[in-house]
């Protein structure tokens, strides 16, 4: 009697359009790239661009026709480069510290808390570095208020730190236990092992995570904005005048980009082409900093260097252990321990400033209220403003993210998975004041939208789409092979397979990377600006999409912020802080366990 292999189970029709649509929306998350590049050349080609000048003088005069951003690319150098040497060093060896020198049973919880600092929103660090490092820097210099280009590079440095922290732990972990436990037989202490057998393989990984900062710190704005000064034309004449220049105010290209000049310019001639050329500038310095730090961090050492190493770090031979070897031993383990325990000291500062300083934020009615004057009231429109444009941005981004991970852990060969990988993460690079400028020459100006808080909505999509491909591409890449191998025995086409079983295996994967994106949007300042919202006059919720602008948090913060003498904005902005903290902590706090119950429902 013949055996009639059953048909192939039917996924759910809300399933069916997966395969098909994985790749359009691995197009337009592709295009979002070339769109934010094309936008750029299109506005150089607007008006002539004299690249000798632009790149070579100091003076920046649009009165007159000149327009140097040497001084500009210098304080972007001199900022990101002063927050690398301090932050790199640190993450590095917080990153050793929670890899291998911390118990494995908190190993986890301590490279969470150490990342927390990515949590907390740029225009909260403006405000803080408004608090605190204007004045540090006004009383080490002896320089009135303390806009610089230092306060700006000491905001930067803690922003940075964990990207350092993360991708250099991960460079770390990968490392076989092999090499140790070679090391180890040797006689070698925990850091002779650490630094024999360990730092040669993860260093090409270190090293890319110091570049994926840089990429990090040349791209921030609100935060350099609110700390930096602004100064036009300040170069330094020799190293002489170098520290003289840095304790004093200065501009970046991203501030520039940032200020009234890039409104006032309209969207064509001289001005708005030589904008759009600094745009570039950053872009193509982001894109190859980005993809130069992701090669390193995503290529091990080869065989040959790797049995190179590892003969090296059993060369040591035999050691004996001796007291002075011990203590030093001890020593380096201590001062490993003082790195981790610093950034986990920031995150109890800031929490501890922000709630202090936050106290209005307390009381319910700031919540349930509306904005009164210029301080008065409470934050009840912005609170809806924000939740309206970041929760159509979830909306925009989930299927995006999907279908790009999709594309990214499935559909892509090798060579395609590799450039399609480094496509995402440049996308993620892309700094914030470029999208916003993007969003406004496309929405406001060209659609004729005027503020609307859909074109908010869409330019926060981008940033959140690359954390949701991300998480959906490592999810497809950690499936068990023994269920892809059991659905094709089942008689299971590709397409059936990626709907009945890689899109619900992803699904959680999905869900932890939107929150982790959201979180992201939901502090954005600078695309928000230029697009969707306004200080007062916005209904707490939108009636239509043209000419419908809203109120956010951030954007909130960040007027505010710059009325420092006022006691009572004092108070409204650091309440309205508190609740932005509270808001983006609240989506990351949910993506550990939403992905634990749907992981357990799935499973």
């Amino acid at each position: 009697m013949a055996v009639v292999a059953a048909p192939p189970a039917r996924a759910p029709a809300r399933l069916r359009w997966v395969p098909a649509g994985a790749g359009v929306l691995a197009a337009v998350a592709g295009l979002a790239l070339v769109a934010v590049a094309g936008f750029l050349v299109a506005g150089i080609r607007s008006g002539p661009v004299d690249w000798g000048q632009l790149l070579t003088s100091s003076t920046w005069d649009p009165a007159r026709g000149r327009f140097g951003a040497a001084a500009m690319v210098f304080g972007t150098a001199a900022v990101a480069g002063v927050a690398l040497l301090l932050a790199a060093p640190l993450g590095w060896a917080a990153a050793v510290a929670v890899t291998e020198v911390a118990p494995a049973r908190w190993r986890r919880r301590l490279r969470a808390g150490a990342e927390l600092l990515a949590v907390v929103p740029s225009i909260v660090y403006g405000l803080l570095g408004i608090a605190f490092l204007r004045p540090l820097v006004a009383g080490l210099a002896g320089v009135p208020g303390g806009d610089s280009l230092l306060a700006a590079a000491l905001v930067l440095a803690v922003m940075v730190l964990p990207t350092v922290v993360a991708v250099s732990a991960d460079a770390l972990a990968a490392v076989p236990a092999r090499y140790r436990e070679a090391a180890a037989a040797c006689g070698l202490t925990r850091t002779e092992v650490i630094r024999s057998a360990v730092l040669p393989q993860a260093r090409r990984g270190m090293a890319g995570a110091a570049l994926l900062a840089l990429a990090r710190a040349l791209g921030e704005t609100i935060a350099v904005f609110l700390v930096v000064g602004r100064a036009d034309g300040r170069m330094p004449g020799g190293l002489g005048e170098l520290w003289s220049r840095l304790v004093r105010p200065g501009q970046t290209l991203t501030t520039k980009l940032n200020g009234p000049e890039s409104v006032l310019a309209g969207t064509r001639g001289a001005h708005w082409a030589a904008l759009c050329a600094l745009g570039l500038v950053l872009l193509a310095a982001v894109a190859v900093l980005t993809a130069a730090g992701l090669r390193g961090a995503g290529r091990p050492p080869t065989g040959r260097r790797r049995a190179r190493e590892g003969a090296g770090a059993a060369g040591h031979g035999l050691r004996s252990v001796w007291p002075g070897r011990v203590a030093r031993d001890r020593a380096t383990r201590w001062a490993l321990a003082g790195a981790l325990a610093l950034p986990l000291a920031l995150v109890a500062a800031i929490a501890v400033v922000v709630t202090a300083r936050g106290g209005a934020a307390l009381d319910p009615s700031f919540w349930l209220t509306a904005a009164r004057g210029a301080s008065g009231g409470g934050v009840r429109d912005q609170l809806l403003g924000t939740v309206v444009v970041v929760g159509a941005a979830g909306l925009l981004a989930a299927p995006v993210g999907l279908g790009l991970g999709l594309v990214v852990g499935e559909y892509a060969g090798p060579r395609a998975q590799r450039s399609l990988r480094s496509l995402v993460l440049t996308l993620g690079g892309v700094p914030s004041i470029l999208l916003g400028l993007w969003g406004y020459w496309l929405f406001t100006t060209r659609l004729g939208w005027g503020r609307s808080w859909l074109a908010g909505a869409i330019v926060l999509a981008v940033l959140a789409v690359p954390p949701v491909a991300v998480a959906v591409a490592g999810s497809l890449g950690d499936l068990p092979g023994e269920r892809r191998e059991a659905a094709l025995a089942a008689g299971l086409r590709r397409s059936q397979l990626v709907r009945s079983v890689l899109v619900p295996h992803a699904v959680p994967a999905l869900v932890t990377g939107l929150l982790l994106g959201l979180a992201r949007a939901a502090g954005e300042t600078a695309p928000l600006l230029f697009t969707a919202a306004v200080f007062s006059g916005a209904a707490g919720l939108p009636s239509g999409v043209v000419d419908s602008p809203v109120a956010t948090l951030p954007t909130h913060i960040f007027t505010l912020a710059q009325d420092g003498g006022d006691a009572a904005s004092r108070s409204a902005v650091w309440g309205s802080a508190l609740v932005l903290v509270a808001v983006a902590g609240l989506l990351v706090l949910a993506a550990v366990p939403a992905r634990r119950r749907l992981e357990a429902r799935a499973g």
